[in-house]
């Protein structure tokens, strides 16, 4: 299993345990409510069991010892009506909503907006219980949930969204200290690794003129093939020098960058592959030439790769005069990739090759993104028909808009 796999496993047995928390949270919340709910309506009916005995104990001229037993009895917001639905107490609602006036009807009570709607809400949530007073009189008790169960509702929620977000601030928190410190360490291998290429390369360089003196062979293709890989290793060691450190990009024709390297890559590559850059050759870009040499050498290699017999890979450039940009389309004929994972080939430690190590991709995008403030993305790829990766770079060349 490489890296990436093994990434993508631990943050989805994160992921599962984080819903299992949850999900425990809420279940267990809801259980605590539903009881609570089922004491409230016992306690509730227990106070309208005393109401009935009150009205039992005093005729309808008592009236307002009634109202006072509903505002001492119960924390439960509650609205006494009479049949008719028409509001005649409250109890435990907004305090500064309290402008009924009582007299000796009960019906004669001004009904606001506010406690219309409480009543409202009320049917809602709960069916009334109905009161029998004397002389055949009916009442219907409304109430909805305590303040206390309403927050108890909602409490688990809450609860994972602050927890949500902290295990978020968390997560970002620890993931950029860690690319630090991953950073850290590749910008001290890569510099290490120049370092140790440099004497053997200086050394080879020496052995080289040594030899073309020797026999003469100035001329020979086959030493000149060989000065051409000690020069390029010159480059891979000037590459890896760079890394780390804010490279010098300088006004370059993308156009001839890109045919120089195909022309180097092509000789060492499979002959049954065949090569072709195409597109706008005026168009000049800002770039630093090793490691965008890179860039293209691992675009590439994967390219090459994904043929398995013989096809095409095709570089074609093209400028977007409107945005001042620089298209540079890769294109193969190779298996292609899913579209699910047009992101996650970018990852550090994906591979599907059985030896790779998946770091390919990682750096062509950290030098194409942060070295030369471009973008690198898949545009389209279709599984057994190729793929074609797309880097967007600035163009150098300023356009003025011509007036009629």
């Amino acid at each position: 299993m490489n890296p990436y796999q093994q990434k993508r496993r631990r943050k989805f047995f994160l992921l599962i345990f984080a819903l299992v928390i949850g999900t425990a949270s809420v279940f267990y919340t809801d259980f605590f409510v539903k009881k609570m709910e089922r004491e409230e309506r016992v306690q509730f009916q227990l106070w309208v069991k005393a109401a009935e005995k009150r009205f039992e104990l005093y005729d309808d001229n008592r009236y307002t010892e009634i109202i006072d037993m509903i505002n001492k009895s119960s924390t439960v917001p509650v609205i006494l009506t009479d049949k008719e639905d028409a509001i005649i107490a409250v109890n435990n609602l907004d305090t500064t909503k309290k402008h009924i006036k009582l007299d000796d009807s009960p019906k004669a009570i001004a009904d606001s907006v506010y406690f219309q709607n409480q009543l409202a809400t009320m049917k809602r949530q709960h069916q009334p219980i109905p009161i029998a007073g004397l002389y055949g009189t009916e009442y219907k008790v409304y109430y909805k949930d305590s303040f206390i169960l309403t927050q108890l509702r909602y409490f688990p929620y809450i609860q994972l969204a602050v927890v949500g977000v902290f295990l978020l601030a968390a997560y970002v928190a620890f993931s950029s200290a860690r690319k630090l410190e991953q950073d850290q360490v590749w910008v001290g291998l890569a510099k290490e690794t120049a370092h140790q290429l440099g004497t053997p390369i200086s050394s080879l360089m020496a052995w080289m003129e040594i030899i073309k003196s020797k026999f003469g062979s100035e001329d020979d293709q086959l030493f000149l093939e060989m000065e051409n890989d000690i020069q390029r290793l010159e480059v891979v060691t000037d590459r890896f020098s760079k890394i780390g450190s804010k490279p010098i990009l300088e006004d370059h024709t993308v156009f001839i960058v890109v045919s120089n390297f195909v022309e180097y890559f092509k000789i060492r590559t499979s002959d049954k592959i065949r090569f072709t850059v195409t597109g706008d050759e005026q168009v000049r870009a800002m770039l630093n030439v090793p490691l965008f040499d890179w860039v293209l050498e691992n675009l590439l290699k994967n390219a090459a790769n994904a043929i398995e017999n013989d096809g095409n890979i095709t570089i074609e450039i093209i400028e977007n005069l409107a945005k001042e940009q620089v298209f540079i389309d890769v294109h193969d004929t190779g298996k292609g990739i899913p579209r699910s994972k047009f992101d996650a080939v970018f990852q550090p430690g994906y591979t599907t090759r059985k030896r790779g190590w998946g770091l390919g991709l990682s750096l062509t995008r950290r030098m194409v993104e942060n070295y030369h403030s471009g973008q690198i993305f898949v545009k389209d790829s279709e599984l057994g028909k190729g793929t074609t990766f797309r880097i967007i770079l600035k163009s150098s060349l300023k356009y003025e808009p011509t007036t009629a």
